[in-house]
């Protein structure tokens, strides 16, 4: 989509104002909105405080990114991708356009859609594109009194649907006209938990509309009188919210898939057992942008999340659950995204490691089959997934392909953003406040 033509369809829709909107570091959406009058103009460049991408969750400011105090808190200069131009049906007359920020002259390397991008670019470069959607899953409650919208946990049960329906009918009629196809709608384990997935995509468009159906959960959700929340573990004892990463490769046409071959024992074709041994090789490093929070990484472990880097055919206790269904229906479920964290930084995780697979032909390891949790002589060889944010961390600095997929502004950026979480948690917890996650991440994420 051109400029002229978004200037055509503010026009012909009477659109008022448009949404110029980012992600930050947490994948929170942070926007300006602007009055179309004004959308030519603004859309050679909206300033924009860079320091956004050191802010936490709830906006604390965050010393040592790179990106506040280092450069004198200036504004970067946000540019617009006219393709992601939208209208938002539950916004009234208002749409959405996605930006990225620039500073002299380049684009900010530690934005997680920049180093999603980047890391498609690369995979391009090999001849290959991306195929993907995100598998979300989310609590949602009263927004005053916090209650989850049903008290059970027959999970799946239709009558669970019953009470939200208008909800979900809003959902499922409005999300598609803002680019996300809904496919399927269930209840959850958890009380008051949804499971809601979509069509997938390629390229950053998949990121993109996991970012937009995340935003557009939480802001159709305050308009019922709920709150959706995408946090990872927001009940110590019910089940958590995982984000699982489908995708599968195809040449850089978009037309032809390369996952499959019936000829291998796997199912598999060379290049997607590569990949997937990659995935599995980096599996420790890229587990802190799987489960970019404090919060997050406390499912790791947890039933059906997995704890180990393994794989398996149609295995739900494998971190990669692989799928064999002939030329377009074989892909990957990386098992080790949790809904809290940023969709585009579980995309680039994803596809960093996978390329390294892929240009180093790393061979994939023996297949977990046993369906339980107990595969113990596979797990005691492979690596196990780091499960708080300090060894997370180490393993992500320590692992040099990874660190050099995302660049030294990226890293300097996320570990800086990260032991902030940590110090803020172990503060919370000298001052014994038990509900100190559930208060920080709980209504943004």
């Amino acid at each position: 989509m051109s400029l002229n033509q978004v200037l055509e369809e503010i026009e012909e829709k009477g659109i008022t104002a448009v949404r110029f909107e980012q992600t930050d570091l947490n994948g929170v959406a942070r926007s300006k909105l602007i009055p179309s009058r004004h959308f030519k103009d603004k859309a050679e460049g909206v300033n924009f405080y860079l320091g956004h991408i050191g802010l936490d969750v709830q906006a604390g400011a965050v010393s040592g990114t790179g990106f506040r105090e280092e450069v004198g808190h200036c504004d970067a200069v946000m540019l617009p991708d006219f393709s992601t131009f939208k209208v938002l049906p539950w916004a009234e007359k208002t749409a959405r356009i996605l930006i990225e920020p620039t500073y002299k002259g380049e684009y900010v390397s530690a934005h997680p859609r920049v180093a999603a991008r980047r890391q498609l670019e690369r995979l391009k470069d090999l001849g290959y594109s991306l195929f993907s959607a995100h598998e979300h899953e989310f609590y949602v409650v009263d927004k005053d009194t916090k209650n989850p919208v049903h008290s059970d946990i027959n999970v799946r049960a239709t009558l669970r649907m019953v009470p939200i329906r208008n909800f979900l009918k809003q959902i499922m009629e409005e999300m598609p006209i803002a680019g996300v196809d809904i496919e399927q709608v269930e209840t959850e384990l958890g009380p008051g938990q949804l499971e809601i997935t979509y069509r997938p995509a390629f390229g950053i468009r998949a990121a993109d509309n996991a970012f937009t159906f995340k935003t557009g959960i939480k802001e159709i959700a305050l308009l019922h009188g709920y709150q959706a929340s995408f946090m990872s573990k927001p009940y110590p004892n019910e089940s958590g919210s995982s984000a699982h990463f489908c995708h599968s490769l195809y040449l850089a046409d978009e037309k032809t898939p390369v996952f499959y071959d019936a000829s291998h024992p796997t199912g598999l074709s060379e290049v997607g057992e590569n990949w997937a041994a990659g995935i599995l090789a980096h599996a420790p490093a890229i587990e802190v942008l799987m489960a970019s929070s404090v919060n997050c990484l406390k499912r790791v472990g947890a039933p059906f999340s997995p704890k180990n880097a393994t794989w398996g055919i149609e295995n739900r206790f494998a971190m990669l659950r692989v799928k064999i269904n002939g030329d377009k229906g074989t892909y990957m479920e990386n098992r080790a995204g949790a809904a809290g964290a940023n969709c585009y930084l579980i995309l680039a995780a994803t596809v960093a490691a996978g390329i390294d697979g892929i240009i180093n032909k790393y061979k994939l390891p023996a297949e977990v089959t046993n369906p339980g949790e107990s595969h113990e002589e596979v797990t005691r060889t492979a690596a196990e997934l780091p499960n708080n944010m300090e060894s997370a961390l180490e393993a992500l600095l320590n692992d040099e392909v990874i660190r050099n997929a995302f660049g030294d502004d990226f890293i300097k950026c996320f570990s800086a953003m990260k032991m902030h979480e940590v110090n803020l948690a172990k503060r919370a917890k000298a001052r014994g406040q038990e509900n100190w996650e559930f208060d920080f991440y709980f209504e943004y994420l």
